[in-house]
């Protein structure tokens, strides 16, 4: 007797994924079960066609499934709404209890109803639920990957923009129109180099202390140094007329900056009439063999004045002379500043790159004078320059530094980058166009990160929506999913004289 209650304690363990096997190979299902629910699903399907109205039963049809238990319920339900349709002999008249009944009764044939549902239980535990979870994975997965890429674009929008602003800073412009800033730069690049030019004036001094200790060391005081740089200290920036000829030009003729035609856009390109007369009965390209008032010198007449066996007139000798090779761009009346000629001598690029260069040679000796006298003396140095100029001699380190730091300041200011490129604009305006796509490249790039940080937000937030979506549905699923185990468990311990069954594998 302790052998049979100790038994029916002993519960029954059933691995979920082999739970229709189980439930076959025990005689409680029939194999052919999945024929029976097809015909049990069509029956439900007409059946709830003609429902009353009832909230629960409303509720239940609601569903996604309708299993044997709903049914069982519904039959509950109709038992009091469909009352008055019962006779004395217990049974009912109307119709929608007769179907549901139907229903119910070929449930409970051979058991159909806990093959279904076992049914539903695999598919769910294998399939439906391990989907929704990695379908949400999948959805947290991207959220994170959309949010590393939007900072990302954040970072690399930033970036950019930074450095669109940091190259406009050394351009000495704001952004607001590159190529128009660019342009208005150069225009105000004449007056600069004239500041440059003053500034040089002070520079008297230094330049007489180099000329005195070039003559007291290489004994040659009738050699100057640094021409370029005196006459500028003298004459402040003139022009290379001035510089080359000694005399000040009556008229100065500029080259004139053309500045380089607005990019046209590739859908805007306005071809005029090009081909329009392609069909015309005649084309005139201008060209005329009757030009007028064009003496091209030569004669096609027979009794033309002979020169010589071949009849060919050179002309007299006296007009050979008249002919002179010029060199380009410099030819003009004399007073004319033109071509080159025009530019000061800061905006020719051979002279001043001559003035940098002696700027440099003089900052060169300033500085090392300046070592030398920070330096104790030894007597060397003193014994030199007891015959040095008085100029010399009475020299201090704290002018010298001065003087250093007055040379580095117009080199500086010379060799600058901002400086540099508008001398290169200045000396090619299609340089413009270059520097403009350079900055706008960098801005693009920037705007281009900045969508792309937005799209990221957009789709981490339709990600984080349809995970939303999903997470709801996931918990109904386990609900309903624990509900038929339980179900299923409970019938199964019928049984079995109501020993413990486990569905083992679930991981609800």
């Amino acid at each position: 007797m302790q052998v049979a209650d100790h038994h029916q304690h002993v519960p029954i363990d059933i691995q979920t994924s082999k739970l229709l096997d189980w439930l076959v190979d025990r005689r409680h299902c029939n194999l052919k079960w999945q024929g029976l629910v097809l015909t049990i699903r069509e029956k439900i399907n007409t059946a709830i066609q003609d429902m009353p109205e009832n909230e629960e039963i409303a509720q239940l049809l609601s569903g996604s499934y309708i299993h044997y238990f709903h049914c069982r319920r519904i039959v509950d339900l109709l038992k009091g709404t469909e009352a008055s349709t019962k006779n004395i002999f217990g049974r009912y008249s109307s119709q929608r209890m007769k179907d549901w009944q139907e229903i119910v009764a070929l449930y409970e044939k051979d058991n159909t109803y806990l093959a279904e549902l076992s049914s539903l239980l695999v598919r769910n535990v294998n399939y439906e639920i391990p989907s929704l979870k990695k379908q949400i994975a999948k959805c947290q997965q991207l959220q994170q990957e959309y949010n590393r890429k939007e900072e990302e674009g954040q970072a690399g929008a930033t970036e950019m923009r930074e450095q669109f602003y940091h190259s406009c800073k050394q351009y000495g412009i704001t952004g607001d129109n590159v190529r128009r800033e660019l342009l208005a730069l150069v225009k105000d690049l004449p007056s600069q180099l004239a500041d440059i030019g003053a500034a040089a004036q002070s520079l008297g001094e230094a330049i007489d202390l180099y000329q005195a200790c070039v003559g007291f060391v290489c004994e040659s005081p009738t050699e100057q140094v640094l021409p370029l740089l005196r006459y500028v200290q003298k004459r402040g920036n003139s022009t290379v007329y001035q510089w080359r000829t000694g005399t000040e030009p009556s008229v100065v003729e500029r080259p004139h900056l053309e500045a380089p035609p607005e990019q046209v856009e590739e859908d805007a390109i306005d071809w005029g009439d090009f081909g329009a007369e392609a069909a015309s009965e005649g084309i005139d390209y201008g060209i005329s063999a009757q030009a007028t008032g064009i003496d091209w010198g030569i004669s096609l007449d027979s009794d033309s004045k002979e020169a010589g066996s071949d009849g060919i007139d050179w002309g007299d000798d006296a007009a050979v002379s008249q002919i002179t090779v010029l060199e380009a761009g410099t030819q003009a009346p004399e007073g004319v500043a033109r071509g080159p000629d025009a530019l000061t001598l800061l905006e020719y690029p051979e002279t001043r790159n001559q003035f940098i260069d002696e700027l440099m040679e003089l900052e060169i000796f300033l500085s090392q004078r300046a070592v030398e006298m920070s330096e104790e003396a030894d007597i060397l140095s003193v014994s030199q320059f007891q015959l040095a100029p008085a100029t010399l001699q009475g020299q201090t380190k704290g002018k010298m530094v001065t003087m250093v730091s007055m040379l580095q300041d117009l080199i500086g200011q010379l060799t600058s980058l901002r400086m540099q490129h508008l001398f290169m604009i200045l000396a090619s305006p299609r340089y413009v166009d270059r520097v403009t796509e350079f900055l706008q490249q960098k801005l693009k790039q920037s705007q281009l990160l900045a969508l792309k940080k937005e799209l990221m937000v957009q789709k981490q937030q339709e990600a984080l929506q349809e995970q939303a979506a999903l997470e709801p549905k996931l918990d109904l699923l386990l609900e309903k999913t624990r509900e038929l185990q339980k179900l299923i468990e409970a019938d199964i311990s019928k049984r079995y004289n109501g020993r413990p069954v486990n569905l083992m594998g679930t991981s609800l």
